[in-house]
């Protein structure tokens, strides 16, 4: 977009006529040009606002510092030796927190912070952010602050600690390790910063959104009479960071959001139902740690929901006598995250304000899309409604169209490594020799972490050799949860081409389409199986034990085969082989 189209600061924020503003001179990055879409769709014809009108739909207002700040910032700090550097994180983002920012918008900031008394999100938007085959999705780092502090010099000073914290996060390692799996350098890399309003209400001390979100306009795991080209919606409570984080949240088809509950039981239910969720701490201030990305978040459950009031759009509740689930929060029992008020009852229209904004936002970009949002339900005075929708993000998904089939009757095959119902990704995969797999008798969830750093080891090895490989192992990959799953990020499994997760009957939980891993993986092509507990597919680890070991770690095997593995995903039916060899 030009230069001369962007509003400049004009040291107002809630009172400016522009939802979005910018401090300095350069690239807005990829984050903050999808936020300018979002804001020219809110604010076009084609949005039919009339048709929700007790729904308030905007973005939250926000400023962005541009990229020259940044490179003034490196430049006038001589941080590049460092930024570049093998060092750990901690140092380098120390580094960044005793360097001072450019003199120039200091002004700017101290009149924002002076003006403004509520949470603010501190957010990347990097030049390579966003992009469609290499998004960055949760590469970088967001800063939450309370912006409740009495003293407006210490205000200020968290929301500088915050953008240097934002800006150090560049260079980290996950960072690095990504970009790595790119075409680009890290030297190619550059950081604006988002400054924006949190969707919310305060309750004691905590704020956050009731609800937050995640939809897509592709649907990768379709079940029962839903489509793939009729999307998935992932909600939460509280602030977004449960579903990018990959934790647990609610997931439904767009097109049937009725659908019953899709569990065997309400014992099922409630064990698969979200239980805590992430709030801006606005309290006592915690321990002074600048470089920690959550300092200022705090968790609450759903018992402290119920307390704040903010449960009765969002659970059923097993009625204590019968048994039953009901909607609301009517009877006595334990409350279920379904957020069935909100789908079942038309009361509020939030599912057809999410297909409306998908639509919108699938024509703009010429592509499926992705979208974040949260919202806060309300009453005036005077009885009536008026929720606040936050529109937060779009970015555009890949999905392959190439037709690949894959029957039921080829999972029968004495070839198979891998067969799976439950399949993302689509095409033809036969240049894979190597493996890398979790020992299943040695595997236990409280060493979680562990595999995960053992995993790291064996990636860098084997990207740095430029050999692709196939990933196996339990749980959900990629979960900030140790519990549900193996919590790596995307740069410690970079080199894989092809994960499988295998559930177990304590850690049977379903992928989460809106994390920030999800998103990564899709975006990079990369096929991923999922094997239910309950499936009659399985995994042939005997074969599997009998390769000949390359690499081998306390809860790690890296086997090398003599020819290449075969793997095809059928995007179209989500199912997917892996067979042993493509002969």
């Amino acid at each position: 977009m030009p230069q001369e189209e962007h509003s400049q600061f004009d040291r107002k924020f809630f009172s400016s006529e522009n939802r979005v503003s910018y401090i300095g001179t350069g690239s807005i990055g990829g984050k903050a040009h999808g936020l300018e879409l979002i804001d020219k769709i809110l604010n076009s014809e084609e949005f039919e606002r009339k048709i929700f009108p007790q729904i308030d739909v905007n973005i939250p207002v926000l400023t962005v510092i541009r990229t020259d700040v940044f490179d003034k910032f490196m430049q006038s700090n001589d941080l590049y030796d460092i930024a570049y550097s093998d060092i750990p994180d901690d140092r380098i983002s120390h580094a960044f927190q005793n360097a001072a920012l450019p003199f120039e918008i200091l002004g700017d900031l101290r009149a924002l912070i002076s003006e403004v008394h509520v949470p603010l999100a501190v957010r990347s938007s990097s030049m390579l952010e966003d992009a469609m085959f290499e998004p960055f999705a949760g590469i970088y780092g967001t800063k939450m602050t309370p912006n409740n502090q009495p003293d407006a010099d210490m205000r200020f000073n968290k929301i500088v600690e915050a953008i240097k914290f934002v800006y150090s996060s560049t260079y980290f390692k996950c960072a690095k390790d990504y970009i790595k799996a790119t075409k680009h350098s890290i030297k190619d890399e550059k950081m604006a910063v988002i400054i924006q309003e949190v969707v919310g209400v305060r309750h004691m001390d905590r704020f956050y959104p009731e609800l937050s979100g995640v939809a897509r306009s592709y649907n990768f795991y379709p079940m029962g009479r839903a489509k793939p080209e009729e999307g998935v919606v992932n909600l939460a409570l509280g602030l977004g960071k449960t579903i990018v984080d990959g934790g647990i949240s609610w997931a439904y088809s767009p097109e049937y959001p009725k659908v019953n509950p899709p569990f065997g039981s309400v014992g099922d239910l409630l064990k698969n139902t979200q239980l805590d969720f992430w709030a801006v701490n606005m309290g006592k201030p915690p321990s002074y740690n600048p470089i920690v990305e959550t300092e200022y978040m705090i968790k609450g459950d759903i018992t402290t929901a119920e307390l704040d009031g903010t449960l009765r759009h969002l659970v059923s509740t097993v009625d204590s006598n019968s048994g039953r689930l009901t909607i609301g929060t009517g009877a006595k029992g334990p409350r279920a995250l379904t957020f069935a008020p909100l789908l079942v009852f038309d009361d509020i229209p939030l599912n057809n304000l999410i297909v409306h904004l998908l639509e919108l936002c699938e024509k703009a970009l010429g592509a499926p899309v992705e979208i974040e949002f949260a919202m806060s339900f309300s009453k005036t005075k005077d009885g009536t409604s008026i929720h606040r929708f936050g529109f937060l993000q779009s970015r555009p998904m890949v999905v392959s169209t190439e037709k690949i089939d894959v029957r039921p009757e080829d999972f029968e095959s004495e070839n198979a490594l891998v067969a799976s119902e439950n399949v993302l990704g689509n095409g033809v995969i036969d240049s894979i020799e190597d493996i890398v797999f979790v020992i299943p008798e040695k595997f236990n969830a409280k060493d979680t972490q562990k595999i995960a750093s053992e995993i790291e080891i064996i990636n860098k090895k084997l990207v740095t050799d430029n050999r692709s490989y196939l990933l196996i192992g339990f749980g959900r990959w990629g979960s900030s949860d140790p519990w549900l799953g193996i919590p790596v990020n995307w740069g410690q499994v970079s080199g894989a081409r092809t994960i499988v997760e295998a559930m177990l009957e304590n850690m049977n939980v379903d992928l989460s389409q809106g994390s920030h891993f999800f998103h990564n993986l899709t975006s990079f092509n990369v096929c991923y199986f999922s094997i239910p507990y309950y499936s009659k597919l399985k995994i042939d680890w005997d074969w599997l034990s009998k390769q000949s070991v390359e690499q081998e770690a306390n809860f790690i095997k890296h086997v090398k085969l003599n020819s290449p593995l075969l793997i095809k995903a059928d995007g179209r039916n989500s199912r997917g082989l892996i067979y042993k060899t493509k002969y």
